[in-house]
């Protein structure tokens, strides 16, 4: 009688799920009719639905008939099919890497889709737009490869947002320094890669179309492998899947999905990692959504809620003539900031840690020799810095004019020379510390003040300033960049303390301000006038021109207190870099010295930022490179990480000054590209220590 009462319960149970799951997937669909129609109806002239009803059936007057039909419809339409196309590559990518943070942005996609289309235009070739989603898609797969590769297939979700965040950084800055480069052939990029659905007609939209279908059918064709890959390589091969094959096939179908949407709209953010989460929430009640061909539908249709969403509320929140120019990119790189702040906190889906450093203790004639050698370079760059530049310059009339008897010319061109060099060396040396008391605080050894968001809110805070006073002075610069640093690091800090600060919790809270600031500068850039714009823009390059010695007074004071403290607490940056426990038992007060050690960091990052502008990687790389030169001991690390950061900074001013002369490629630029390389070899050297 047991099995008689109890067997005939499971289909009903079934067949509820299932009910659901349509339910659920109609609900999705008339909430995408109804953002539609909202999404027309919005706009500088006013069109109601009524309007919009005449206009498609031939009612309406020339002028509504126009708007509608030239503007709101493909725009509408656009934001459908990129939602749907990002969805659906971004549960594909999460899929085969059994990754959930993996997605077109995360993999670079975007970014090599922008340099490669950034190559192209530098060349002054126009491409029709099927052949511009060519050159997008050859690029979005590159980069996808290199990242999957240096993170490894299933190896923690923080390994591949570092390998893809890293990536990203430094194909932009390959891409910016092009249009600094070629303007004129590459003008509309940067506006471009805001990521904007307006669109003019329905070209683009007829375009992209076979490209979608293309891709959705292929998913449809590998679903079935790919939701064997789900039960580990092992199980699919015993299968008969082919593991790579499928691996390979679903990252194409993806990554040509993503050169769609990009071709047809730009970068459109963080939809392709959102998307897919709110299918996986939605997968633990309903079957229907577990298995990939149902959750690839679901997640297209939650894609387009995101994007229509995210355009209606902007057009919602801004007025209607700002609405037209800010990038709905920008809305949902934001939504993307608090998935990742969300996901952090809520302390699941974060893979392992990355190992510690196992570097032995070097002797201190090697730590000696170091030092020598680095002030002997860093000595030389000085030197080079100040005499090289648009106009080159002869030891004799640096002489000259440090006796007060060089030639006007002479004169000019150092009293505007050596303010920048200074900014340089000690905007280096000032991230360089910041980064070093960092990780020995978070005991991360990825940890860096841009990755953790603190350069990203001392950057927010300068924008600030600058598009709103732009007659501000170099003081006021420095107070706007500490308080947004301040605010940054709170918020990082603060939401990675509990359980003293694991490494992973940290990046991806990190991440998500930084993503946040991001976005919220270029919002701020957009929103603002040209000239402020092109003010701000230039600074955010890293750039130290118009740089003079009133704003060189916060950062060297900063910089004097930061190498105080670190000299005066070498030895608490010794223990509390150690663990947890080794502090405590010795008697130290690990939250207090965590604050004041923290709380330098996060000043010297701002005074960097604000004497020079975001520059990238020189908080990682330069403490990295002095633990394996001179080792752990603090002591030895402060000095050489100083100097290193430095000779670092003050080299890429140097190159960015003379390679396109009178041109210049802003410091921050330069620093990207060098620091790339290595932060993803330190990527790949962790995963080998893990195995």
């Amino acid at each position: 009688m047991a099995v008689t009462t109890t067997a005939p319960a499971a289909p009903p149970a079934a067949a509820s799920r299932k009910g659901g799951a349509a339910a659920v997937t109609a609900g999705l669909v008339l909430l995408v009719a109804v953002l539609a129609v909202v999404d027309i109806t919005q706009g500088t002239a006013h069109v109601g639905p009524a309007d919009v009803f005449k206009a498609l059936t031939g009612q309406a007057d020339t002028t509504d008939s126009s708007v509608v039909l030239s503007s709101r419809l493909p725009r509408m339409v656009a934001g459908i099919l990129v939602g749907a196309v990002l969805g659906m590559a971004g549960t594909a990518l999460q899929a085969v890497s059994r990754n959930v943070l993996a997605s077109p942005d995360t993999l670079a996609v975007n970014a090599g889709s922008y340099l490669a289309l950034g190559l192209v235009a530098a060349t002054g070739v126009t491409l029709p737009v099927f052949a511009s989603s060519g050159v997008a898609f050859v690029g979005g797969l590159a980069a996808a490869a290199i990242v999957l590769g240096m993170s490894g297939l299933g190896a923690g979700t923080v390994r591949l947002v570092l390998a893809g965040t890293a990536l990203t950084l430094g194909l932009t800055a390959v891409t910016e320094g092009l249009l600094l480069l070629f303007p004129l052939e590459t003008d509309g990029i940067h506006q471009w890669n805001q990521g904007s659905i307006a669109q003019h007609g329905f070209g683009g939209v007829v375009a992209m179309l076979p490209l979608l279908a293309v891709g959705l059918l292929g998913l449809m064709l590998v679903a079935r492998r790919v939701d064997a890959l789900a039960l580990g390589d092992d199980a699919a091969r015993g299968l008969g899947v082919n593991v790579r094959n499928t691996r390979v096939v679903t990252v194409v179908l993806a990554t040509l999905l993503s050169a769609a949407a990009v071709t047809l709209a730009g970068p459109i953010g963080f939809v392709g990692l959102v998307a897919p989460a709110v299918v996986r929430v939605l997968a633990r009640r309903y079957r229907a959504f577990t298995k990939v061909r149902g959750s690839v539908l679901a997640a297209a249709l939650t894609g387009v809620v995101l994007v229509l969403g995210s355009d209606v509320l902007l057009r919602t929140l801004v007025s209607a003539d700002a609405s037209v120019a800010v990038p709905t990119g920008v809305v949902t790189s934001l939504v993307g900031a608090f998935f990742l702040v969300g996901l952090a906190t809520r302390g699941r889906d974060l893979g392992a840690a990355s190992p510690p450093d196992k570097l032995r203790i070097r002797s201190r004639t090697v730590f000696l020799t170091v030092t020598a050698v680095l002030v002997a370079v860093l000595v030389g760059l000085v030197i080079a810095s100040v005499l090289l530049g648009d106009t080159m310059l002869l030891l004799g009339d640096v002489v000259n004019w440090l006796g007060n008897n060089a030639g006007r010319a002479t004169t000019f061109v150092l009293d505007t020379r050596v303010p920048r060099v200074l900014a340089a060396l000690l905007a280096g040396a000032a991230l360089a510390l910041a980064g070093t008391l960092i990780q020995a605080v978070t005991r991360n050894p990825l940890a860096e003040p841009g990755i953790m968001g603190v350069s990203g809110g001392a950057a927010l805070g300068a924008v600030i300033l600058v598009t709103t006073v732009p007659l501000a002075g170099p003081a006021d610069m420095a107070l706007a960049a500490f308080a947004g640093a301040a605010v940054a690091a709170v918020i990082v800090f603060g939401l990675s303390a509990r359980g003293g600060f694991q490494q992973n919790r940290l990046v991806l809270v990190g991440m998500g301000v930084a993503t946040a600031t991001t976005a919220l500068i270029s919002l701020l850039i957009v929103l603002t006038d040209p000239f402020n714009a092109t003010k701000a823009l230039t600074w955010l390059s890293g750039s130290t021109y118009g740089r003079g010695f009133p704003d060189l007074i916060p950062l060297g004071l900063m910089l004097l207190v930061g190498l105080g403290v670190a000299v005066f607490r070498r030895t608490e940056l010794d223990l509390v870099s150690l663990d947890e426990d080794t502090p405590r038992l010795l008697g130290l007060g690990l939250s207090r010295s965590r604050l004041v050690l923290l709380g330098v960091g996060v000043l010297l990052s701002a005074a960097a930022v604000a004497a020079a502008g975001t520059i990238a990687f020189v908080g990682l790389v330069a403490p990295h490179a002095a633990r394996a030169l001179v080792g752990r001991r603090h002591v030895r690390v402060v000095p050489v990480a100083v100097l290193l950061g430095a000779a670092l900074v003050g080299l890429a001013d140097v190159i960015g000054r003379t390679v396109i002369a009178p041109a210049q490629i802003g410091a921050g630029i330069v620093t990207a590209v060098i620091g790339t390389p290595y932060f993803l070899w330190l990527l790949v050297r962790s995963r080998g220590a893990a195995r």
